[in-house]
């Protein structure tokens, strides 16, 4: 370790009566952290923790820093808020003076990118034994000697921010300034602030390499060929790139070039609300491993059990492992060119068909779209179903304007020659509440369908709302299913509300005026 770095910033490396944990291995962090009483073990030795007040990420509480050399890059229209170089400094001055409190403090040196050009390091200090596990995980081994072009995480969950003091908007804050290459977190417990805060970083470096960051998944079949999963939340990006049969590339945040692709993380995490042991077994069986991390989910009194029907909590209860807990697995963290990249949405309008082949011009359109739908009972005050948008299928991440990410996702689609599709894993039959969920063994199989390349040459009609071709056939799978406006019992019902969402399509990319206009091409042909 280097000590003058960290003498340099101020971090006081020698505890007195407290400890200083370096790399530490993971015994020992999940023994301090039963030792200090934030977790407890479950029956089958996951280490299992709460979060408190934030059970997810506070997208209203982050901050980039405002300079010369990021005021004409950054997106500051994605809900960002802007700080101050003064601000930072004064901030960064008050969470390394609360790390140096009587504290045991954790430190990591790890690094994000599986590839030798296109990757940073990352020190992690923090005062918790929990997240500094977590960061040894969710980060990958570090490939060289850190300087000072890698970055630092100076993480002090415990810390409430004073807003008066620093013009914040709550006691929670997460701030990266890329003139000094350093994150801080305070405020909140909820592990994924860490690992995300480098997904920004990364969303912001890597287009200036002609590298395209992505919020999704991939893997990659025994013939060496790769998919990619984009998709929201709940809509089966995890689920679907842990696929029995292939090997897991990474479930979240990779890299595309034109060499390849590459995972930026080292382990997973994974939503466990309704995990179940037949649904997705490679998840189950690493939440059931000795050193897993699971984040919000409550154990069952008389077995010890993860109970992961309990929503009590939270519904977004998480597991964080490294990929090494997973058996099928690409242990190169990379991949070639993808032959195949799915736009996963969960449609809880039910009108979308379960996979639909897109153009060029089409899959620009719906990857700034990002749409998917939130349903009643996921947020306060949602009664019925309604559409969401991030754009890129990650909006908060992203630093850069969409039409940046989309523009090198369109060159990487003419060079190569990638096959998009929209895979609707939300219902049919009708809207949510009236309709079922498109079963995840029929997804499953429509995914393997397309991998084995056996849909290029099936007949597609053209959807008449939006466009975009609808095989007519895929094997195994009943042809109803494919066809979403039969499945209605009202084909009035389904045309008001195929016109509804494709009109809502056409309303949110208007917002993005010129991009809009430039892919109008791709946009829904029902226009009102």
């Amino acid at each position: 370790m280097n000590n003058s770095f960290y003498e340099n910033l101020g971090i006081k490396l020698n505890r007195g009566s407290r400890r200083l944990f370096v790399d530490a291995p993971l015994n020992t962090l999940v023994e301090e952290a039963i030792i200090s009483k934030e977790g407890s073990l479950s029956k089958q030795g996951a280490l299992t923790v709460t979060t408190g007040k934030h059970t997810g990420r506070s997208a209203g509480d982050k901050y980039v820093v405002k300079s010369p050399s990021t005021q004409e890059k950054v997106w500051w229209d994605n809900s960002l808020n802007e700080m101050t170089p003064e601000v930072f400094e004064k901030l960064k001055a008050k969470v390394i003076d609360h790390l140096n409190g009587d504290t045991d403090l954790y430190i990591t040196h790890r690094s994000v990118g599986a590839h030798k050009e296109h990757n940073i390091g990352v020190r992690t200090v923090t005062n918790r034994p929990q997240h500094s596990l977590f960061s040894k995980y969710l980060f990958r081994y570090k490939t060289s000697e850190m300087d000072s072009n890698d970055f630092t995480i100076l993480h002090a969950p415990d810390l409430e921010v004073n807003p008066d003091e620093f013009g914040t908007k709550s006691g929670t804050v997460v701030a990266t300034c890329f003139d000094t290459n350093t994150t801080l977190i305070a405020g909140t417990f909820y592990a994924g602030e860490i690992k995300k805060s480098m997904f920004c970083v990364m969303n912001y470096l890597l287009p200036d390499k002609e590298v395209l960051p992505m919020h999704a998944g991939a893997n990659k079949l025994d013939n060496d060929s790769t998919s990619v999963f984009f998709g929201l939340s709940g809509t089966g990006k995890t689920t679907l790139s842990t696929d029995e049969g292939t090997l897991l590339i990474g479930d979240d945040e990779h890299g595309l070039s034109d060499e390849g692709l590459f995972n930026f993380e080292g382990g997973c995490y994974a939503k466990t609300y309704k995990l179940s042991k037949s649904g997705e077994p490679e998840i189950f069986q690493a939440a059931s491993t000795f050193g897993a991390i699971l984040e919000n989910v409550i154990l069952t009194d008389k077995t010890g059990e993860p109970d992961f029907y309990n929503n009590e909590l939270t519904e977004n209860g998480r597991c964080s492992y490294p990929l090494t807990f997973i058996e099928e697995l690409e242990p190169s963290s990379q991949g070639k060119i993808p032959k195949h990249i799915f736009f996963l949405c969960a449609d809880a309008f039910g009108v979308l068909p379960p996979i639909a082949k897109l153009t060029k011009e089409q899959a620009m359109f719906y990857f700034v779209l990002g749409y998917t739908a939130k349903v009643a009972g996921t947020e306060i005050g949602v009664k019925e179903p309604q559409a969401t948008f991030s754009p890129c299928f990650g909006a908060p991440f992203m630093l850069r304007h969409p039409s940046v990410y989309a523009n090198l996702l369109g060159k990487l689609l003419d060079k190569h020659d990638i096959k998009v599709w929209l895979v609707n894993t939300g219902w049919t039959g009708g809207p949510y509440g009236v309709g079922q969920r498109f079963p995840l063994n029929i997804t499953r199989q429509i995914i393997r369908t397309v991998q084995k390349n056996t849909l290029n040459m099936v007949p597609t009609e053209k959807d008449p709302y939006f466009g975009f071709e609808v095989p007519q056939a895929v094997r195994n799978v009943p042809t109803s299913f494919l066809d979403p406006k039969s499945t209605w019992p009202s084909q009035d019902g389904y045309k008001k509300k195929a016109q509804e969402l494709a009109l809502s399509f056409h309303s949110q990319m208007e917002k993005f005026g010129e991009f809009y206009q430039e892919n109008i091409a791709g946009a829904p042909t029902y226009r009102g």
